[in-house]
């Protein structure tokens, strides 16, 4: 029950900063912002707020410095559009995910590259030796098999082996 009421304050959270940061901010240090993800406590006292910013290392610390500055007023347009008692204190947080998926996609790159460098090494690769390494089973004839000859010549008349 709790965990839902978090969910659906979060979801009014994003939209709230989404729409105020598409209506733009009066810093020029903002840049092309998009709201990922919103978690509240469970007390709904806290709220952190992941974001992504297109552009290089330049624009996100920009952007992170603009958010930072503009957090209190963020935080009563919120409270103005979120019908709480209280309203949460809002943390800003650079989402790593772009990041994250760029690197893993690299990764997986340089593993299908190596994978082909494999599959063509092992297309043009012989064997060091014979071609089945492994021993066959002699074929058994009836005439090779000692054991079932006569065995009773080595016995004595009595019955036991000498």
């Amino acid at each position: 029950m709790a965990g839902e009421r978090q969910a659906r304050v979060a979801d009014r959270i994003r939209v709230v900063l989404a729409e105020r940061l598409e209506k733009g901010l009066r810093d020029p240090r903002l840049g092309f912002v998009t709201i990922t993800d919103v978690r509240v406590t469970g007390d709904l006292q806290h709220a952190s707020v992941f974001y992504t910013v297109m552009g290089d290392e330049a624009h996100r610390n920009d952007t992170a410095a603009a958010l930072k500055s503009a957090t209190g007023m963020l935080r009563s347009e919120v409270g103005k559009n979120l019908n709480t008692r209280l309203t949460p204190s809002l943390e800003f947080i650079l989402d790593a995910i772009p990041e994250n998926a760029d690197h893993i996609s690299a990764l997986l790159r340089e593993a299908r590259e190596r994978d082909e460098s494999v599959a063509g090494l092992a297309a043009s690769a012989a064997y060091a030796g014979d071609a089945d390494p492994y021993v066959k089973p002699r074929d058994t004839d009836e005439d090779d098999d000692d054991l079932g000859e006569d065995d009773t010549a080595d016995d004595d008349e009595d019955g036991t082996r000498a």
